[in-house]
């Protein structure tokens, strides 16, 4: 039923890569109207067409984006895209998966998160959805919040690996997002001849 629309959404957002299985529980879901999982895990996911925020310049005025620097920026960011694959909003920002080739292919995706000053962020978890539980349990102040959306998404069909938060994954990159970005925008400023 929701085949060609998950297809786009694997082209768009993740460069045709098969769509993780958690993922695509909530992508059904927000498509049916569901709002169980948005409560949840307060994510909203992009819909076709929607530009990638390391990608979208509409914020700025034409004078900035005619900037030499600014482009440099914007320019990095676009390298940057290629390895940041952002499927939601929700968190400090958006949320996604980070896919630099130089990252251990025998392992999940690791996740990343990018907040709205535009600094990337790891996240804890093998899956989108046990990332964004970690993160909404951080925001809460009772004892055991990531046990207890575990058990609630469990409830809802979508099991997590553990319901403590201390046995989630935490591996580290490989490659830093933080320094790739720098970089990417120090190699284009220097394009332009700003070095």
């Amino acid at each position: 039923m929701y085949d060609a629309r998950l297809a786009e959404f694997s082209r768009e957002r993740l460069d045709g890569r098969p769509i993780p299985d958690d993922l695509r529980v909530l992508l059904v879901a927000q498509w049916e109207g569901r709002t169980d999982f948005t409560r949840l895990l307060g994510l909203e996911f992009f819909e076709a067409g929607e530009v990638h925020p390391l990608l979208d310049t509409s914020y700025l005025s034409e004078e900035e984006r005619a900037d030499p620097e600014m482009q440099a920026v914007n320019a990095g960011a676009a390298e940057m895209a290629k390895h940041v694959k952002l499927v939601a909003k929700g968190g400090k920002g958006w949320i996604g998966y980070w896919l630099h080739p130089d990252e251990p292919s025998d392992r999940a995706w690791l996740l990343i998160e990018l907040d709205t000053e535009f600094t990337f962020w790891r996240m804890v978890g093998r899956t989108l959805t046990e990332g964004a539980a970690a993160e909404r349990a951080s925001y809460q102040d009772e004892h055991d919040a990531f046990g207890r959306l575990a058990t609630e998404l469990a409830a809802l069909g979508l099991p997590l690996e553990t319901r403590n938060h201390g046995a989630l994954d935490d591996t580290a990159y490989a490659v830093d997002p933080e320094g790739l970005m720098e970089e990417l925008v120090e190699a284009e400023r220097e394009k332009r001849g700003l070095r």
